[in-house]
């Protein structure tokens, strides 16, 4: 899989470079989008585990930096220990007590979500999952009697309008 990674040092601006350094240097990177209180919903997105751990990589939405940047580093080290969530299947240990659910991120949301990603990539062929968390009653967007206090949280980028039944 090519990536920027070999692309010539010369041809980089200070970002991309500090951005290839942290791949380089950790195997991924941790890619925080409106990270503000006025901006709803803030996301977080890795980049490298589709490279350097054969998996998608994972977007998750309206997590703290510090909670999602946990989150994603623990999927990593699980990544790392051969441990692979399936997409479409509930998984436990994520968040705690509450299962997670990881779904395939339609490519036509690539441009709006995942820019480094395809500047790292180079184009959109890579694979994203979209880590879903439950309401605090452990209910998904998809299910009913889904807290609506939630529904903007997590907007749903599989395509399907969350016609799931996992």
């Amino acid at each position: 899989m090519k990536t920027a990674l070999e692309l010539p040092d010369s041809t980089l601006d200070d970002a991309e470079r500090q951005f290839l350094a942290v791949i380089r240097e950790h195997g991924w990177f941790h890619t925080r989008v409106f990270d503000d209180k006025d901006r709803v919903p803030d996301f977080s997105y890795t980049s490298g585990f589709a490279v350097n751990r054969g998996y998608p990589e994972i977007i998750l939405f309206s997590l703290s930096r510090e909670v999602s940047g946990s989150i994603l580093w623990d999927f990593w080290r699980d990544l790392e220990a051969g441990v692979q969530p399936k997409s479409g299947e509930r998984v436990r240990g994520i968040f705690g007590n509450a299962d997670a659910v990881l779904l395939p991120v339609a490519k036509s949301e690539y441009e709006e979500h995942l820019g480094w990603n395809r500047w790292f990539y180079g184009s959109d062929d890579f694979d994203c999952l979209q880590l879903v968390w439950p309401d605090p009653n452990g209910r998904f967007p998809w299910e009913s009697n889904f807290n609506g206090n939630f529904k903007d949280s997590q907007p749903d980028l599989t395509g399907s309008g969350w016609n799931l039944s996992i």
